[in-house]
């Protein structure tokens, strides 16, 4: 049974997640909106790499626009999901493409090994793994960061590995890394928000599955995230 410390922190992420999404509706729908104006009053001036990044634009303000709608759903308990069939790899990729332009992790590099295509929303499990990777290239160790991706399906359905290098987690704080509000020290690191895997966890729960920390040692960690096939 939960304490009631951490369903006070369960209400708070919830409404936290409910007023945001909410808010970021209408500045995501312009956003989109705006693109696809230029791109029909541009048509045929402009050249291809422009052009590309105005149809990025719209497809990046309409995926986030998708996300928002789940997590409003998810905040309020009834989580609406959008599924189709998902390639894991291109979503792999396309995170990773991001997420170098965001953290400062010289020399990183990511293996995508077997991934499989599989039916579930494809907004809310981009975020779940964009939580897990992005992790992995927070949490570093000395030498340059190496994530691997690869998938198994077994009874209990999909399971997709996210493995690195990295300095381990600690045996006895195990438990406390799906925490609302809690990170890992580490020593001269800024102290961050803490909510990247509690948002994966119930996001991955959202999707009928689980997330849970394989193992971890001196060489690495490995998150497991299972999907129900559909």
């Amino acid at each position: 049974m939960s304490s009631p410390a951490a369903e006070t922190d369960e209400a708070r992420i919830k409404r936290f997640l409910a007023i945001a999404s909410h808010d970021l509706q209408s500045p995501l729908r312009h956003i989109a909106m705006y693109a696809e104006i230029l791109l029909d009053d541009l048509d045929g001036t402009l050249g291809d790499e422009h052009l590309q990044h105005l149809k990025t634009i719209r497809a990046k303000a309409q995926a986030a626009q998708d996300l928002t709608k789940a997590l409003v759903g998810f905040a309020a308990g009834a989580p609406k999901l959008s599924l189709s069939v998902v390639d894991v790899g291109v979503i792999v990729s396309d995170i990773w493409t991001e997420l170098l332009g965001e953290i400062d992790a010289p020399d990183a590099r990511i293996e995508i090994a077997d991934t499989p295509a599989v039916t579930t929303d494809a907004g809310v499990l981009r975020q779940v793994l964009r939580s897990v990777i992005a992790n992995a290239l927070v949490h570093r160790a000395a030498a340059a960061p190496v994530v691997t991706i690869a998938g198994d399906i077994g009874a209990s359905g999909w399971t997709l590995y996210v493995n690195d290098n990295g300095p381990g987690i600690e045996a006895d704080v195990h438990g406390s890394i799906f925490q609302p509000f809690w990170s890992l020290p580490r020593e001269g690191a800024e102290k961050r928000i803490g909510l990247g895997l509690t948002a994966a966890r119930d996001l991955a729960a959202a999707l009928g599955g689980t997330l849970r920390l394989d193992h971890s040692n001196e060489s690495g960690s490995r998150f497991a995230i299972n999907l129900p096939v559909r």
